[in-house]
C-alpha cells in the first residue's frame, strides 16, 4: 500500500499488465510516484488512487510489461552509427557506388566516409581495397560488416591511417595481407581496423573497446558536448523501442563520466551499466582501475561493477575459436587470452566482487571461460557472482550442463541466428559441421540445464528493435534435423526484462511491476498475448517510461 500523503502523478489502467513478478503476474493498472511504482492492481483499486494533476492513461487493453532491458549493446557506437550510411539492402557493385555516391554528395566535409552493414557476400567475391577503389578512389571510404568484425577500406583510407603496407598487431587481430606486400583491404578485428575508422575524429570514443584505455588528454567541454549529442541520439533510438535499461558491453571512465553528466542534465533517459574492458596484453594490476569505477559509478543510472573481455572473434571471419577446424580449412581459430592467464585473471576479478563478461562465440572460447569461471570459484568460493558469457554460438555437449551447475547467464541474441532475422542461412553452410548444427543457438538446451538467459540485440550489430527480437525468438525454424531451440512467450519477456535485470545485478531496482521498483514501463502496441507471432515484429511500442518519466510517446497516442 502506498503511504497516505503520496499520490500518483501517473496511472495506467485498462492494461493487460504481465508484470514478471511470480506472486503477482498479472494486473490491469499501475500507479506512478516519485519515480518509483506505487501500486499494481485493478483498474478500481488504482483508480481510487488518483487525485488531482494525476495523468491517467488507458491503454484500451494494450500490454503493459516492465521495461525492456537491453542486455548486451554498443550504445556510444550505435550513436555515432545513426549519421554513418546504411548498407543492410545493398548488393553488388553498381548499387554499392550509387549508395556511396549519394552519401558522399551530402556529406562532403567527413574526413572518411563510413558505412554499416556491408554483408560479407556484398559482391560475388572477397572484397578488395581495389573494389572500393571502383566506388570512391579520391576519398578515404571503409564499410563494416554487419558483425562488426571486419572493415573493408579503400587505398586512399588505408594510406590516411598509414596500415597500406601492413600493421603490427596483437593475435587475432588482422590487416590481411596480399601478394604483392600491400594490404588487400580487409581488416580483421578493431585493432586492425581502429587506424582506419579514427579517420573520422572520433577514436577517444571508440577506446573502450578499442584499447580499454582513456583519453588523453581528457576532452574539453565542447568535445563532450558533441559527444553527448552522439549518446543522446542513441539513447532516442532505444527509448523508441521500450528500451530503459542497457548493459553497454564496452566503455571506459570516460564512457561513465560521459553518462553521469547526462543525467545530472536530465538528458538520461535510461539506466546504464558500462565495464572496464580488460585487454589480453593488460597486467593483472590494470584491474585496480575497473575496481574504480565499480567504487566511483554506483547510482541508480549510471553504474559499472563488471569486466568485459573478448575471448574471441566471430565466425564469419573464422576467427572464432573452435574445437575442431572450420569446414574445408586447416583453421579453427585462437583464444585470444591464453587460457591459464585466463584463468588467473578470472580469479583477480572475482576476488575483488566484480562480474565477468565474455564474448565467446565458437565452442572453443565457450569452454575455456567456463573453465577460467570455475577456476574462480574453486579460488575465491562461491557468491553472487552471476558471471556471464555473451553469444554461445556453438558449444560442445559436454559443457552445457556446466552453465547451470557454475550459474553462468547466458546472454544470447535472438537476431543472430542465421535465418532468424538478417544473418543468411549460408552463414550455417560454411563455418559448421552439419553435425554440428544441433549444438548451434542453443537457447532452450541452455535453459532447461539451469542456465538463466538474458536477451538481447547487440545493436548495432543487428536492430535494436526489441519487437523484432521477440518474434525472431518465437517464429526461428530449427536447423535441418535439429531441435526446436524456442523457448514460449513469457520466458522470452522475462529474459528481455526480469532476466535481463537479473543477469546486470539490477534486479533490486527494476525488471519486474512491483510496488517500490522504478517506474520503468513499457506499454505495446497491442494485446501481445493475441498477436501472430509473425507480427509481433510489426507491432510499435505506444509508451516508454523511464524512472516515472516518459521517454517516447508514440505520434497520436494520448
Amino acid at each position: 500500500m502506498q503511504e497516505d500523503d503520496v499520490r500518483p502523478v501517473l496511472i495506467i489502467s485498462n492494461a493487460r499488465v504481465l508484470t514478471m513478478d511470480p506472486e503477482r503476474p498479472r494486473a490491469e493498472a499501475v500507479a506512478v510516484a516519485g519515480g518509483r511504482i506505487l501500486a499494481v492492481g485493478s483498474a478500481a483499486e488504482v483508480a481510487a488512487l488518483a487525485g488531482p494533476g494525476c495523468r491517467v492513461i488507458d491503454a484500451s487493453g494494450r500490454t503493459l510489461l516492465p521495461g525492456f532491458v537491453e542486455s548486451h549493446l554498443h550504445l556510444v557506437l550505435g550513436g555515432l552509427e545513426l549519421a554513418q550510411l546504411q548498407l543492410g539492402e545493398v548488393q553488388g557493385i553498381e548499387a554499392l557506388k550509387a549508395a556511396f555516391a549519394g552519401y558522399a554528395a551530402a556529406n562532403p566535409g567527413r574526413p572518411i566516409l563510413l558505412a554499416q552493414g556491408a554483408s560479407y557476400e556484398i559482391l560475388d567475391h572477397p572484397v578488395t581495397r581495389h573494389d572500393l577503389d571502383a566506388v570512391i578512389a579520391d576519398r578515404p571510404i571503409a564499410m563494416t560488416a554487419p558483425d562488426h568484425h571486419t572493415v573493408w577500406a579503400n587505398t586512399a583510407a588505408l594510406a590516411a591511417a598509414g596500415i597500406l603496407h601492413g600493421a603490427e598487431t596483437p593475435p587475432g587481430h588482422v590487416v590481411v595481407m596480399g601478394d604483392d606486400g600491400t594490404a588487400t583491404g580487409e581488416l580483421r578485428e578493431f585493432e586492425a581496423f581502429g587506424p582506419v575508422l579514427a579517420l573520422g575524429g572520433e577514436a577517444h570514443l571508440q577506446l573502450g573497446i578499442a584499447t580499454g584505455g582513456e583519453p588523453e588528454p581528457w576532452p574539453d567541454a565542447a568535445t563532450r558536448a558533441a559527444d553527448k549529442d552522439k549518446i543522446a541520439a542513441g539513447l532516442a533510438h532505444c527509448a523508441r523501442h521500450g528500451i530503459t535499461s542497457m548493459v553497454n558491453m564496452d566503455g571506459n571512465r570516460y564512457t561513465c563520466a560521459l553518462l553521469k553528466e547526462m543525467e545530472e542534465e536530465g538528458r538520461l533517459t535510461a539506466r546504464v551499466v558500462v565495464p572496464f574492458h580488460m585487454k589480453p596484453q593488460m597486467p593483472l594490476s590494470e584491474l585496480s582501475r575497473a575496481s574504480a569505477m565499480a567504487a566511483e559509478f554506483t547510482g541508480d543510472w549510471v553504474r559499472s561493477g563488471f569486466v568485459k573481455m573478448f575471448q574471441d572473434g566471430v565466425v564469419d571471419s573464422r576467427t572464432a575459436y573452435m574445437l575442431n577446424d572450420y569446414p574445408g580449412t586447416s583453421e579453427r581459430g585462437e583464444p585470444l587470452f591464453p587460457p591459464e592467464r585466463f584463468k588467473e585473471i578470472c580469479i583477480e576479478i572475482d576476488r575483488r566482487g566484480l562480474q565477468i563478461a565474455v564474448h565467446a562465440i565458437g565452442d572453443g572460447a565457450v569452454r575455456v571461460t567456463i573453465d577460467g569461471y570455475e577456476a574462480a570459484r574453486r579460488a575465491n568460493g562461491p557468491r553472487d557472482s552471476r558471471h556471464r558469457i555473451e553469444h554461445i554460438e556453438l558449444i560442445d555437449r559436454a559443457d552445457v550442463p556446466r552453465l547451470g551447475a557454475l550459474g553462468i547467464t547466458a546472454s544470447v541474441q535472438p537476431p543472430h541466428p542465421p535465418g532468424a532475422m538478417e544473418f543468411p542461412m549460408s552463414t550455417m553452410e560454411t563455418v559448421f559441421h552439419r553435425d554440428r548444427w544441433k549444438d548451434a543457438y542453443l537457447w532452450k538446451t541452455l535453459a532447461d540445464a539451469g542456465a538463466p538467459l538474458a536477451y538481447a540485440s547487440d545493436w548495432p550489430v543487428t536492430d535494436v528493435n526489441v519487437m523484432r527480437g521477440i518474434q525472431a525468438a518465437l517464429t526461428r525454424v530449427p536447423f535441418a534435423g535439429c531441435p526446436d531451440e524456442r523457448v514460449g512467450l513469457m520466458e522470452t519477456l522475462h529474459a528481455y526484462t526480469a532476466g535481463g535485470a537479473w543477469a546486470a545485478h539490477l534486479d533490486h531496482l527494476t525488471g519486474t511491476l512491483k510496488p517500490g521498483l522504478a517506474a520503468d514501463l513499457v506499454l505495446v502496441d497491442g494485446d501481445l498475448e493475441s498477436i501472430a507471432p509473425m507480427g509481433i515484429g510489426a507491432t510499435g511500442i505506444a509508451l516508454t517510461v523511464a524512472g516515472g518519466r516518459v521517454t517516447h510517446q508514440a505520434p497520436g497516442f494520448a
